[in-house]
């Protein structure tokens, strides 16, 4: 982008802030504040505590995006209990935590899997993460452990002190541990790859290996179980865009196929896991910080806006949602939305999630 270019889109976005702030929809300082700050995105949106109040709608791409109109999955469910609340990143859009309530109840029946513990799905209002991702920033992602949920409530200490298992032998390399792995994992991994909205089901390549030598029942959705660096001890849920959200990136279909093939023996080379090769008079060069420039329009208004209340905004069934918006927020957050840029970076010299 040219200096002329982000000079116009900073006016752009001052003169937004201001219209919003005179007709009363944003607080005056947080309004003058994003607009010229440059604080990494991750602090403006890792501080947020609770959502925007709009009609539920995704912005950007998974890995560079927001999401207005959050809600929360219930710390406890039937057949769920979320894990590491001090996060605070249960929220998500309404088809993600619809999904999520679906599998935990089809996993009951059709896995033989007690129930789900829920891993990290988004902030209130997504956006880049102070720790642990580059995804999840517009509520279409989530994580699974892949340890069955105990027949109790856990308490809140062991929410944030119990360790997932990992599904890996730690002695050798790449291998499942059969010992923990026990054939329902794949069963609830295959049911979560079986269901038309979800795109991708990122796993460790061990664990895609084992599926691909072991899996027995329908391969039609194996292809969508795509194997990456970690995941072994949880599993990576990533729905489409929905309707409802216009502006938000579609990510490249699936390559055809069941992705057991020369693309996962690739990661049983030496290749994935080398250092790259750095010039030795080459100074370390810290990394940019994302910041809200680098993210569609409407993640400022959606940062600014005010917020709902966390008992509104909680999901009580998987087909009871808060009441859309009242207010203008929701249409001023539309008017400023624009599509994603088609450059999306990688935050780490390593394949991305494909």
């Amino acid at each position: 982008m040219t200096k002329t270019r982000k000079t116009w889109g900073a006016r752009a976005g001052a003169l937004l802030f201001s219209a919003l702030t005179l007709v009363g929809l944003l607080e005056p300082t947080a309004g003058t504040v994003y607009a010229a700050d440059q604080t990494p995105a991750k602090e403006l949106f890792g501080s947020m505590k609770l959502p925007v109040r709009a009609n539920p709608t995704s912005f950007g791409f998974y890995s560079k995006g927001c999401i207005a109109g959050a809600v929360a999955i219930p710390t406890d469910g039937p057949t769920w209990q979320a894990m590491r609340l001090s996060r605070n990143r249960r929220w998500g859009h309404p088809k993600m935590i619809s999904l999520i309530e679906q599998l935990s109840r089809d996993a009951v029946t059709k896995a033989n899997w007690p129930g789900l513990l829920l891993g990290d799905i988004s902030q209130p209002r997504g956006g880049p993460m102070l720790t642990g991702h580059a995804s999840h920033q517009i509520g279409l992602d989530a994580d699974i452990w892949l340890t069955p949920m105990p027949q109790r409530t856990l308490t809140a200490a062991e929410r944030e002190s119990i360790s997932a298992t990992s599904m890996l032998d730690p002695k050798k390399f790449l291998t499942i541990n059969d010992k923990v792995w026990n054939g329902n994992q794949a069963k609830l991994i295959m049911l979560a790859a079986s269901y038309p909205q979800v795109e991708r089901i990122f796993v460790n390549p061990a664990i895609k290996k084992k599926l691909c030598d072991t899996w027995t029942g329908d391969r039609t959705f194996m292809g969508k179980v795509r194997p990456i660096y970690g995941h072994d001890y949880h599993f990576h849920i990533r729905i489409s865009c929905p309707a409802d959200s216009p502006n938000c990136r579609k990510q490249e279909p699936v390559t055809a196929g069941d992705g057991c093939d020369k693309s996962l023996a690739w990661w049983f080379t030496d290749e994935p896991w080398a250092k790259p090769d750095k010039p030795k008079d080459q100074k370390p060069v810290k990394p940019r910080q994302t910041t809200l420039d680098d993210l569609p329009k409407a993640c400022r208004a959606v940062l600014a806006g005010a917020p709902v209340s966390e008992a509104e905004a909680t999901v009580r069934t998987a087909v009871t949602a808060p009441a859309p918006a009242s207010d203008g927020v929701g249409a001023m957050i539309r008017a400023t939305s624009e599509e994603q840029p088609s450059s999306v970076p990688v935050p780490l010299a390593r394949p991305a999630l494909q």
